[in-house]
């Protein structure tokens, strides 16, 4: 009797550990490419809309079959753990339905189909609460093609963002940190230290953001974040870039153009900048904007391109290896964007598709737990412009999920010391 009550008690209190999975995005396979998510911003960050607006999501499949596509959409707790909250409680009308909107390619050597979904829609025409989302696309089997993270938020907090050089003397030429100040005048934050989370990301990249600070001071209605060291990012440098928008067209950053079944770009050799001074060049951050500059419809009538990368860098690697990164791909590590070295031009390499545009990129160093280093070849600068997004999540005393209730935006071009 004694082990059939201890057994009962160890599956009802292991099974919650077991089911309760960390959502993790699915990558598209090779023959999906260019997908664009926008929420309030026209570029192609991590959605974040606020209550009520609509969500539009883009992508391209390049095998020329016109394949159905259904979505699925999940609510998560902050900790990207399933909520508690029931498909109706948070989804108004249906989901698990095929996007019904598509345009084949027009006057493209590589042919494919561009799907376009906006959600709220005809059959999910609400989204009801606020927190992390997960939009799951399956194909006519229900297997899984790829999945990726939005995020719906109120706006019944402010939150004011400053950037600071880091007070640390050894990081004090590499690191910015991200200070803020949340205030709630009209909701009274009960145990903050406990119920409220925040969520800081640099460049809109969720995959490095950091999660674990808890308010330092409260006064009256502010709640007060004055970290150095844990609340710090690694300035990086400005991105890479390339511009084809005219594919038949030499630039400053693209040497030579072939022409195969493909058009081919071959980019001038970038080189380690690591040791090098901070110098300024404009850049968007990580991101990308498909264009043609020949063309009415970007959508199906922008060229997909073979850009060709090439990387000059004498350092020993180790066990680590080179990486093309950037939001092009939602700043996925794979292998259409790993460097190999080339003995006969002493330099690493690598080439993949794009889509006709204006593309950031930088080159990173992966090692084998999967940890990036981005600034070894690109280096760590403090006067590097960054953009620093911070969301303040609150979950209430007897809540079932954790509420998204406002969030700030701060750049390094306003830097100052601490």
């Amino acid at each position: 009797m004694f082990k059939t009550i201890a057994s009962l008690l160890f599956i009802i209190c292991i099974c919650p550990l077991l089911t309760a999975q960390v959502a993790q995005e699915i990558p598209p396979p090779e023959y999906i490419g260019t997908v664009q998510f926008r929420g309030t911003s026209s570029q192609n960050q991590i959605p974040i809309i606020t209550l009520g607006d609509k969500l539009q999501i883009s992508f391209d499949a390049l095998n020329g079959n016109e394949d159905d596509f259904y979505y699925r959409i999940d609510h998560y707790n902050f900790d990207w753990t399933p909520s508690d909250l029931s498909k109706n409680e948070y989804l108004g009308g249906f989901d698990e339905v095929r996007i019904e909107t598509y345009e084949n390619s027009l006057n493209t050597l590589q042919i494919f189909s561009h799907y376009f979904l906006t959600i709220p829609n005809r059959e999910t025409n609400r989204i009801s609460k606020s927190g992390n989302y997960l939009i799951t696309f399956s194909d006519d089997d229900g297997n899984i093609v790829f999945s990726r993270k939005f995020i719906v938020m109120e706006n019944v907090v402010s939150v004011q963002v400053d950037i600071k050089r880091a007070r640390d003397i050894r990081r004090i030429r590499t690191d910015q940190a991200v200070q803020f100040t949340i205030n709630s005048p009209s909701l009274l934050l009960i145990n903050p230290k406990l119920n409220v989370k925040t969520l800081v990301m640099q460049n809109s990249n969720i995959k490095s953001a950091i999660t674990d600070l808890k308010p330092q001071y409260n006064i009256g209605t502010e709640l007060i974040y004055r970290y150095d060291k844990e609340a710090a990012f690694g300035g990086g440098n400005e991105y890479h870039f390339f511009d084809n928008k005219d594919v038949r067209a030499a630039n400053n950053s693209i040497r030579r153009i072939e022409l195969t079944d493909v058009y081919e770009n071959f980019l001038f050799t970038d080189i380690d900048r690591s040791d090098r001074p901070y110098t300024y060049n404009p850049d968007i951050n990580g991101d990308f904007v498909v264009r043609n500059l020949n063309a009415e419809n970007q959508n199906i009538e922008a060229e997909y391109v073979r850009m060709h990368f090439n990387l000059q860098y004498f350092e020993p690697l180790g066990d680590k290896e080179i990486h093309i990164y950037g939001n092009f791909n939602n700043y996925t590590i794979d292998g259409s964007t790993y460097m190999r070295y080339n003995e006969s031009t002493d330099t690493y390499q690598t080439s993949r598709l794009f889509k006709q545009g204006f593309y950031n990129y930088k080159y990173v160093l992966v090692d084998r737990d999967g940890s990036i280093d981005e600034g070894a070849i690109s280096g760590d600068f403090w006067e590097t412009e960054n953009e620093y997004t911070v969301l303040v999540y609150y979950r209430g005393p007897g809540k079932r999920f954790d509420r998204v209730i406002g969030f700030g935006r701060g750049s390094s071009t306003n830097i100052t010391n601490n």
